[in-house]
Parts: C-alpha cells; structure tokens; sequence
C-alpha cells in the first residue's frame, strides 16, 4: 500500500508574538533564579525591559502571566507540523522521536522543575491555581498534540491500536519512566536523553507499528 496523505491541523500558530516570547523566557528564568517571590510584574518587566502596562495588555493578572509562561513552555514539545505531509514509516518515526526528545528535554529543564517544585508547594493552599494551570495549559497540550499525531499515524496504515489514549499514555510511560519524578526529587538527568527517546520510540513502535512499519524497522534504528 502506498504512503498516504496525512492531513492534520495539530500545528498552532504560535501563541504569541516574538516579543512577547521574550519575555515570557525571562519571566521563567526570573522563576528559576529567584522563586516564586521574583516572579513579580516590577520584576518582570524591568528583566524584559518592558513596560507593566505591556505585561497587563498581553497577559492581564499574575494568574495569566503564569498561564502564558505554561503554555510557552508547552509548546516547545514539537509533534506533527506540516499539514498535508506524506506520511511514511520513516517520517512517523521521525516525527514521534522528535517529540521523545522534546519532552525529555523540557521535562527535565530548570523551568519544568521549577514550576512543578512550585506546584507541588502550593498545593496544600486554599485557591492556589498553578497545579491546575500546569495540568491544563501545560500537560494536557502536550497530549493533545501528541495524540494527533498517533492518530495520523493509525489512519496512514502505519499504526495499529484500539484506544488511542492507552497508546499514547504508553508512548508518554516508555519516554519518561519515572525520569521526571526522580529529578523532582534531585536525581540528576539523563546524560543522553536522545538514546532514550529511539530507545522508547522503538519500543513503542515494535508494539502498536503495522507490518510496514515492522519491516523497516532496522532501517528505523
């Protein structure tokens, strides 16, 4: 059978403007550096060199400024970009690898470790929105796209399964492990987060993959 034309809208445009980016990375750095008592809007706009008025008209409150810094870090786990592409054993491996290594890599960055020890410490407070803020605007994105793009793969022919959550949450169990929960807890991280990811991404395949994709597995790695 023949490669088939996967079309599929997984790709946002991106969220916000390069400017506003910016500042959303030194809002995350001044959290890293400093905690939660650093991330102020004086804070943040004299590191970004922008005005608070700025920082209100783009992200409104505290509470949407956080959301914002989730999401920009979200959106740094890439999936299945290029709408109308031909998908083909070779590109789905590709593609998932990619996201495999994403994920490692932001999961197991200051910034991720940061907001989570955050969300962790907040959690036994009255009102406190971070853990709810990361679940949402952070983790379940990543999902979602990521989800899209086994589904592209399953109606390209090249994988088989009959629920795509438990698919997915097996792809998300084989790239992180307990790798996440470990640093948490000030484990460093892993040396070489690309082995990891083909190593996952293989394993993943061999399971949930169609013959075609089975049968170029050696050339996949």
């Amino acid at each position: 059978m023949g490669a088939v034309i996967v079309s599929v809208d997984t790709a946002e445009p991106s969220e916000f403007s390069p400017r506003q980016n910016a500042v959303l990375e030194q809002a995350l750095r001044l959290l890293v550096d400093g905690g939660e008592k650093a991330l102020t809007t004086s804070g943040v706009a004299r590191a970004a060199n922008c005005s608070k008025e700025s920082l209100y008209k783009w992200f409104g409150d505290r509470d949407g400024l956080l959301s914002a810094m989730i999401a920009y870090q979200a959106s740094k786990v890439r999936t299945f970009e290029r709408n109308g592409e031909r998908l083909t054993a070779a590109s789905l491996h590709d593609h998932v690898v990619i996201f495999a290594r994403d994920l490692l890599e932001v999961l197991a960055g200051d910034v991720s470790l940061a907001l989570n020890r955050l969300a962790i410490g907040q959690s036994h407070r009255d009102g406190s929105k971070l853990g709810k803020l990361l679940l949402e605007r952070g983790r379940r994105q990543i999902d979602r796209r990521a989800m899209a793009l086994i589904d592209a793969g399953k109606r390209a022919g090249l994988l088989r399964f009959a629920d795509a959550d438990e698919a997915y949450h097996t792809l998300y169990g084989l790239v992180v492990s307990d790798l996440h929960v470990r640093m948490l807890l000030g484990e460093p991280g892993l040396k070489d987060t690309a082995r990891q990811a083909e190593k996952a991404v293989t394993a993943f395949l061999r399971l949930y993959g169609t013959e075609k994709v089975l049968a170029e597995m050696p050339a996949l790695g």
